[in-house]
């Protein structure tokens, strides 16, 4: 361990004579506390705390951590006559004969030796103080503190044994405070296990923002929190920083405008950091500080690839262990305290105005081959080496940065500033990686094929083609393009094989990848059996919990089974997503977005739209086909049936473009608006997911998911002629648009195509069956036949009874609860139904009881309006011309209030809504 640089470390000097008592007059007081000092409550209750259950007090950190000032301020606080004795280390005190003179003379001073006990008369057996020390503390009836400032001069091991043996051998009464740049050579590990140390290092010195906010204040400056962040930041709260920066910035008319411009390397900042760091170290240190300052980490062997050396572990050690602005990190690695190095990177620019750039690409060299492919990048672009940097990221699974779902990486923000004229296939596709990131599959693509241009069939170029395999992989996403998908997986799949093994360059999670985008791709097309094969092969790519691209597959899965009437499994995949999601800090980003629309969804189904709101609120803005609470405009691309012909879905910006979610994300969203009342907020959430030009794909997944949603809301808004408008062409096709048919056809009162449309066996999943069946049942009761009614309802019942499934019950209108009041028989085994499904018609019963029951669900904004208008007697044709609403709107908001309050007439309406307090 070495001393403080520039004074004698280890020389006995035996022969000094020890001085006369006026000599230490200047070194036996207190240092003064300057007047913009700023007292630490948590430091000095430490300190405090410390002497009182401690032997040894250890106040550790580096030049300037105000180390001193912190335990003046808390000596001159003490009360007497308990103020410590003081000593101000000196190099001369490097020799346990001057050491001990001048240590009793402290004591002395302080009036903590009796004056009966003398000076020694012979000097001390090696290692031990002189015996008339620990004689005269042992005879006192309290503990004397004292404090030895500067005690890192001190590296002769007799004095610090001497300490330790004094410290065990007083009988309790010595209490040591030593305040050093570096660890004493006491043996602190013996210490440490006792616990008979109380120790405040570096990172206890740091001010707090807070801290120095205070300390501004009594320089006369006043900076925003914000800036005050910044600046103790910068720093790492370094006090003399802080204090040298606030002495500057006094004399600056805007402060905050000085910390913008401020260049610490030009500063008293530097001044004092190059002059009692830099300069008092040796040539080969100041070396070595100076070329690793352009490193964030310092690796002893990259520091001696650098400097051309072998000895850095040594010095980066020693600097350690000196507090000289060097810290250990985990492992070999170290790091220099950032406005140490800025000021250092300065100076190297200096004094070598052509080696910074040389020094940066020897590190990203060396960085590359270590595996460290982020920094590489870093340092390579540094070295103004665009050329070897688009090579690395271009070969690498690095460019999947910029379709991340929480934004480009650190390395992907890098080729931001990549210049415009760079030329080749790796710039190629990064340009590409960009453009598709910013859903830009036009530009893209073109990327792509200047980059196929200029890639050979060679080994070499094996990498950057498999990149660009990937590329085209989620370009095919993006547009839905089923062929270009597969071709692209394929290719993809057959290059990683061949790629050789690289830690920079290993693709890890790029099988999950490739699987997870050709299923989406799958789905989009309308097979979700090939779509659930490739996810189960992403996941099994991914067994763990801890792979970091698993979650999405694993909600894609959710949404498979959740279209394909496995609402449990569905539920449990979902769910599963969201946490993994969350392990990676990623459960409100794009690729979360599936699972919360899936439980969103099963929410619906079940009766429960609250949770299906907070669901859907998760969901990134981005990826909104129509903000449940700000849609609004025309649905006109719907109502002419764009969207149910073929139309594709819009491809946003950034992640968020991916066609699949866009039109989940609209459908939800317009359920929702609908089981809210609100049939024109849910138009204009499908209408989000109409395309605007022609650039993708059809989806028949996307036709069979929107349509029955589409002419719902057109129903309910009264527009019927629109929603028959609205069917597809041909007929319907499967069980999702043959009851949007059925739908259509009742609402514009045809009861007979209403019921062909439906099959007779209906088959899907669960919730859709139920649905079938209900309307199916609602035709039979509109003719009289309650019998087959009856039936119906009870294999409807049956149908949704394994998943709870309220949603179709609840969403039907008025006539199920009317009917099954006077069918109890059929509830009876239906415990799971909401209570005014269930309750007997002649049960309804003591006044007040069953008009007291909350609404099923809360009435809109505009249900309440219209049903203040009933309450004041107004007829349909009134309320419709006071609102101005269609008569049509205004009897579909009737059947709604009904709904939800389970009344059947707009009398018994009004009178439950006064009972609730809802009028």
């Amino acid at each position: 361990m070495t001393g403080r640089p520039g004074h004698p470390a280890g020389g006995r000097q035996r022969s000094a004579a020890p001085r006369a008592h006026p000599a230490l007059a200047g070194r036996l007081g207190v240092p003064p506390v300057p007047a913009t000092f700023v007292r630490r409550a948590r430091l000095t209750d430490r300190l405090t705390r410390g002497v009182r259950e401690h032997p040894l007090v250890l106040v550790d950190g580096p030049a300037g951590a105000g180390k001193t000032l912190l335990v003046c301020d808390w000596v001159r606080s003490s009360p007497p006559p308990r103020a410590p004795a003081w000593l101000t280390v000196e190099a001369e005190d490097n020799t346990p004969a001057v050491f001990w003179h001048d240590f009793g003379q402290a004591l002395r001073a302080a009036g903590a030796l009796p004056r009966a006990v003398g000076t020694a008369r012979r000097a001390a057996p090696a290692g031990r103080p002189p015996r008339h020390l620990a004689a005269g503390l042992g005879l006192r009836q309290e503990p004397v503190v004292v404090v030895l400032d500067e005690f890192e001069r001190i590296t002769d091991p007799e004095v610090a044994t001497g300490l330790d043996h004094l410290l065990r051998h007083c009988g309790g009464m010595l209490r040591l405070v030593l305040v050093s740049r570096n660890e004493p050579l006491l043996p602190l590990h013996r210490y440490r296990a006792a616990d008979e140390i109380t120790e405040i290092r570096a990172a206890d010195l740091a001010f707090s923002a807070e801290e120095t906010s205070a300390l501004l204040t009594r320089h006369g400056l006043s900076l925003s929190g914000a800036d005050v962040r910044v600046l103790t930041g910068r720093t790492e709260g370094w006090a003399a920083g802080l204090r040298l920066w606030a002495l500057a910035a006094a004399r600056s008319p805007d402060c905050g405008q000085y910390l913008k411009e401020f260049e610490a390397g030009h500063s008293t900042i530097a001044d004092f950091l190059l002059a009692e760091v830099l300069d008092t170290q040796p040539a080969q240190t100041r070396d070595l500080l100076l070329r690793t300052s352009i490193l964030d980490r310092i690796h002893p062997a990259l520091a001696d690839a650098l400097t051309g050396g072998a000895d850095a572990e040594r010095i980066l050690d020693e600097l350690a262990r000196a507090n000289a602005f060097v810290t250990p990190l985990n492992g070999p690695w170290y790091r220099q305290h950032p406005l140490f190095a800025e000021i250092l990177r300065v100076h190297l620019r200096a004094r070598h105005p052509g080696l910074p750039p040389e020094l940066h690409l020897a590190a990203a060299r060396w960085l590359r081959q270590a595996g460290l492919p982020e920094d590489a990048l870093r340092h390579a672009v540094a070295a103004d080496r665009w050329d070897l940097a688009a090579g690395w990221f271009a070969a690498g699974p690095a460019v999947d940065q910029f379709l991340a779902s929480t934004g480009p990486g650190r390395s992907a923000a890098l080729f931001d500033a990549m210049p415009a004229g760079l030329e080749g296939p790796s710039a190629e596709l990064i340009r590409a990686a960009r453009a598709l990131a910013a859903g830009d599959c036009v530009a893209g693509t073109a990327h792509l094929d200047r980059a196929a241009a200029g890639l050979t069939a060679t080994e070499s170029d094996a990498p950057a083609r498999l990149t660009a395999a990937v590329l085209r992989l989620v370009a095919a996403r993006l547009t839905g393009s089923a062929p270009g998908a597969e071709e692209a997986a394929r290719t993809a799949d057959r290059l990683r094989r061949a790629v050789p093994a690289d830690p920079a360059r290993e693709h890890q999670a790029l099988p999950v990848r490739l699987f997870t985008d050709l299923a989406a791709v799958r789905l989009w097309s309308g097979d979700p059996g090939a779509a659930r094969s490739a996810l189960l092969a992403a996941v099994a790519e991914a067994p763990g919990a801890e792979h970091p691209e698993r979650y999405e597959p694993l909600a894609l899965l959710a949404l498979v089974e959740l279209l394909g009437g496995a609402v449990g499994p569905a539920e449990r995949r979902a769910r599963q997503a969201l946490v993994e999601a969350g392990t990676w800090e990623a459960e409100d980003t794009g690729r979360a977005a599936i699972a919360h629309l899936v439980l969103a969804w099963i929410a619906l189904e079940r009766g429960d739209p609250a949770t299906a709101r907070s669901h859907a609120r998760r969901v990134p803005a981005a990826d909104a086909g129509g903000a449940e609470d700000g849609a609004a405009g025309s649905a006109g691309g719907l109502e002419n049936g764009a969207v149910l012909e073929g139309g594709a879905p819009a491809v946003s910006s950034g992640p968020g473009g991916d066609p699949l979610r866009i039109v989940l994300d609209a459908v939800v969203r317009a359920r929702l608006a609908l089981r809210h009342g609100d049939p024109r907020r849910a138009l204009a959430a499908l209408a989000a997911a109409e395309h605007p030009g022609a650039a993708g794909e059809p989806s028949p997944w996307a036709r069979g998911l929107i349509a029955p949603v589409a002419v719902e809301a057109l129903v309910a808004a009264g527009d019927v002629r629109a929603a028959v408008g609205a069917l597809p062409a041909g007929g319907a096709r499967g069980p999702g648009l043959a009851l949007a048919t059925a739908r259509a056809r009742l609402a514009a009162g045809d009861r007979g195509a209403a019921a062909r449309a439906l099959p007779r066996t209906p088959a899907g999943p669960p919730a859709t069956v139920t649905r079938i069946l209900l309307l199916q049942a609602e035709v039979a009761a509109a003719d009289g036949d309650d019998r087959t009614a009856g039936q119906l309802l009870a294999r409807a019942l049956a149908t949704a009874r394994p998943d709870r499934l309220c949603g179709p019950f609840l969403e039907a209108g008025p006539w199920p609860a009317a009917f099954l009041r006077r069918r109890p028989d059929l509830t009876a085994e239906h415990g799971w139904l909401p209570e005014p499904l269930r309750r007997p018609a002649s049960s309804a019963p003591a006044p007040g009881a069953a008009e007291d029951a909350p609404p099923v669900e809360a009435l809109s904004r505009r249900e309440r309006e219209v049903l203040e208008r009933v309450a004041q007697l107004m007829s349909t044709q009134e309320v419709a011309a006071d609102l101005q609403l269609s008569v049509n709107t205004v009897k579909t908001h009737l059947k709604s209030i009904n709904r939800k309050l389970c009344t059947s007439r707009r009398t018994e309406a009004v009178r439950r809504a006064r009972k609730l307090h809802l009028l």
